[in-house]
């Protein structure tokens, strides 16, 4: 009888550290999915890549207002048509990663998956990039993904 109820106990100890161990993992601190294309803010790295080490040219920022790279900031896009999940935009961007630089004006078209996956350029010139967890990110992107 002692050693079944000495089991009993240790089984619903391991029980509620399993609990408790995937409750706290699941926490996703950061902000929701929203703004123009209902995207999770954030940073996207092209299919393919590491989130570890994306290569600049794979990186993409979304911040609710646009998608801007590696070398453009403050980007603004403009909706002038939508079909389905399929935008056709004006995006305007401050040229330069940093400093003084021209804003500059492009049309392209963003195809939204899902919260976390966005595509951009048509048919088969497409490209496919993902969200990347902030844990998963370098420290020097870590910052920019807040």
């Amino acid at each position: 009888m002692k050693i079944r109820t000495t089991l009993h106990a240790a089984g619903a100890v391991a029980a509620a550290c399993m609990i408790v161990a995937v409750a706290t993992a699941s926490v996703d601190t950061s902000r929701k999915p929203g703004g123009v294309y209902l995207l999770k803010p954030g940073i996207f790295v092209a299919k393919g890549s590491s989130c570890r080490e994306p290569a600049n040219a794979a990186i993409r920022q979304y911040d609710g207002r646009g998608i801007s790279t590696a070398h453009t900031r403050s980007c603004v896009a403009r909706i002038l048509s939508r079909r389905g999940s399929t935008f056709d935009v004006s995006q305007s961007c401050i040229d330069a990663g940093a400093g003084r630089a021209p804003r500059v004006v492009e049309r392209q078209t963003v195809s939204v998956q899902d919260a976390l996956t966005f595509s951009t350029g048509r048919a088969r010139g497409a490209t496919t990039y993902r969200y990347c967890p902030i844990d998963q990110l370098p420290v020097e992107l870590r910052k920019q993904a807040r």
